[in-house]
């Protein structure tokens, strides 16, 4: 386009100028989070910082295991053994170990599927669904329903039979039917993290394997001065000899000549503050206390127990999203048996001290009854 316009006058125009800096935050302010997928990214995270990693496999393990209990009492035989043998994808038995996997995948992903495998008499096996093998999007004919599709295709197609297949999204955001990774947000921390580390890593290799610099200062001498190569060819591969040596041995030189150890003037930084800092971020993330990741950090009695009773509350609430999940394997098993009653999912308890403090807290309500009673 001309810079003139049809009657020739010329056009003012703005522009910003191509060679200015550019944010040095760009490439993080561009970053556009985009659900389920980004499996590669959370799982190399979970590879190089292994806190992440510990802290995923706790949060699965303390969610406590469970049972499934018939709501009318038939069939309970079946559902127990259902419970405790079925085939789990050729991998193990047992619905507790497809739950822990199923959450596994709802915390590294946000979004975690399931599939009931089933035969001409009921349900065969449980497989739990790589989330890189599917995609999801929303019914057209019913915005309720969100539809479980092979990735194909550039729309997707949809499985045949969708009752069979089952998904969970851990924190969505509003509108959307991809739930948000435990570990959003925690990609720009742990890089910074990552570079302290490697910094670490190759200051400590210098610092353990020395570099010293050998320098030959020629003398006033003509003679000095005309044999100052060869002398030098000398000093180096005696030094080399004297360093490469199997044992230890004694280096001599004649004339000026000075050896300083490289980098013996810099200090290293001191990251115990830089890396704690990072780390506080993480474990906020992961809503975990640091006690329970082997971190030594100054706390009191009473912080801890207030951080086991916030975690109590985190796992209550991931026992909401994977309730639901137990109680359709398990329907669907018993209407295979003929039962459609239903079923209730009895979550354990999650330690021994809060059924204690369970304990403790309904003694003390039954004894103010009491009191309030005789006052009466």
């Amino acid at each position: 386009m001309s810079i003139f316009d049809k009657v020739g006058k010329r056009k003012v125009c703005t522009s910003a100028p191509q060679t200015s800096a550019s944010h040095p935050f760009e490439s993080l302010c561009n970053y556009s989070p985009s659900g389920i997928c980004q499996p590669e990214l959370y799982r190399s995270l979970r590879e190089a910082i292994p806190l992440i990693d510990t802290a995923i496999y706790k949060l699965v393990r303390l969610t406590g295991g469970f049972s499934v209990v018939s709501n009318n009492g038939k069939n309970q035989h079946q559902l127990d053994n259902f419970v405790r043998n079925v085939n789990i994808g050729g991998t193990g038995n047992g619905l507790q170990q497809f739950i822990d996997t199923y959450f596994e995948q709802l915390l590294t992903y946000g979004t975690a599927a399931g599939e009931i495998v089933t035969d001409g008499n009921g349900i065969s096996s449980l497989y739990n669904v790589p989330v890189r093998n599917i995609s999801l999007k929303r019914n057209p004919r019913n915005f309720n329903e969100v539809l479980i599709c092979r990735p194909d295709s550039v729309s997707g197609t949809p499985v045949g039979y969708q009752d069979l297949v089952m998904f969970s999204a851990l924190n969505p955001e509003a509108g959307s039917i991809t739930g948000n990774s435990i570990l959003k947000g925690l990609p720009f921390v742990a890089s910074i993290l990552m570079k302290i580390y490697t910094s670490m890593g190759q200051n400590w290799e210098r610092v353990g394997n020395l570099r010293y610099a050998v320098t030959y200062n020629p003398g006033s001498d003509m003679l000095d001065r005309a044999y100052a190569k060869e002398r030098a060819t000398q000093i180096a591969n005696e030094w080399s000899n004297a360093m490469n040596g199997s044992s230890v041995k004694d280096f001599v030189a004649v004339g000026d000549v000075q050896i300083k150890v490289i980098g013996a003037d810099g200090q290293i930084l001191d990251s115990e503050v830089p890396v704690r800092q990072m780390l506080e971020q993480i474990i906020a993330k992961l809503s975990i206390p640091p006690f329970m990741l082997g971190i030594s950090w100054s706390t009191t009695e009473r912080m801890s127990s207030q951080q086991a009773d916030a975690l109590t509350t985190e796992l209550t609430a991931y026992r909401r999203i994977l309730t639901p999940v137990i109680e359709k394997i398990c329907d669907l098993f018993l209407r295979f048996c003929g039962n459609s009653d239903g079923v209730e999912v009895v979550w354990d308890e999650i330690t021994l001290q809060d059924a204690v403090e369970q304990a403790r807290a309904d003694l003390y309500s039954a004894q103010a009854k009491a009191m309030g009673g005789e006052n009466k």
